[in-house]
């Protein structure tokens, strides 16, 4: 709100204020790793720390990412999302959807126990690469319970070395990216739990496993083509939404926070239904 209405806020406004509200909740302990708040070039920059004296500002003429998280009594927390205050280009528009697309991929994959992590990296780059698109991390990392947010031996990423298994119980995150050097950056991060799937039959008499996601934080709409998107997805979408909705409004009612609920209720609203195309 402060960007649209041309108040001046640095990377570092944004730094602060995520930790001050994340310090108030109870049970914070101290934040899960520096925050990451870049705004257009800067979010290029995989792991950017904004500096007071060399901080941008944020506008409404490019991207804006922010990956942040806190150590609490009962867990860790380890979320990014990206958004534009402005109007994003068409190239933007379609960088972040591709991103969307194999951030769902992996998050709505079905897999047999067993299964190590760069399996299953290749989901969420499938739909950057066939527009030969990529990014230069890997795709998930195993989370500590108020320890270590990057914590093993589980891994998603297309490093073939690490064999371990994905198992029932474990959290990973899930955050697929693209980085345009010098103009941009996008990454949608949430945390998952690995759960046992109830599939119709079950080969090999395995276990079949998938995801559910820990993080309840919408996704902006704007960014969306939604002529990029098939119906599963934005199904997916959807229910997520619903879901952050249902858990996180009450909360919000409870704070009294009348612009949080205006905006929660806004950036959780169903995606506009395609028009039919006429045979």
């Amino acid at each position: 709100a402060s960007v649209c209405s041309d108040r001046h806020v640095s990377e570092v406004d944004v730094d602060v204020e995520v930790t001050r509200v994340r310090a108030a909740q109870w049970g914070y302990l101290d934040n899960s790793f520096d925050t990451i708040a870049g705004y257009g070039a800067n979010g290029a920059i995989i792991h950017y720390r904004a500096e007071p004296a060399s901080a941008a500002l944020l506008g409404r003429s490019s991207l804006f990412l922010l990956d942040s998280g806190a150590q609490y009594v009962d867990g860790t927390t380890d979320v990014t999302r990206t958004m534009h205050f402005g109007e994003p280009t068409g190239h933007e528009r379609e960088c972040f959807t591709r991103v969307l697309k194999g951030h769902i991929a992996l998050a709505s994959a079905t897999f047999p126990e067993g299964t190590p992590g760069f399996v299953v990296d290749a989901f969420a780059r499938r739909p950057l690469w066939e527009a030969g698109l990529d990014y230069r991390h890997g795709t998930g990392h195993g989370v500590g319970a108020a320890l270590a947010v990057h914590e093993g031996p589980q891994q998603i990423a297309h490093r073939f070395e690490n064999k371990t298994p994905l198992q029932a119980g474990m959290i990973v995150s899930n955050e697929p990216g693209y980085y345009s050097d010098g103009e941009f950056g996008i990454r949608i991060e949430n945390l998952l739990v690995i759960v046992e799937r109830d599939t119709p039959n079950r080969f090999g008499d395995k276990k079949y496993l998938g995801f559910e996601p820990l993080t309840l934080v919408p996704i902006q709409r704007k960014l969306i083509r939604l002529d990029l998107l098939d119906d599963q997805e934005v199904a997916y979408l959807d229910a997520y939404h619903a879901r952050v909705r249902e858990e996180v409004l009450p909360l919000v009612e409870e704070a009294g926070d009348k612009a949080a609920r205006a905006w929660l209720l806004a950036a959780t609203e169903p995606l506009p239904r395609r028009q039919a195309v006429a045979a």
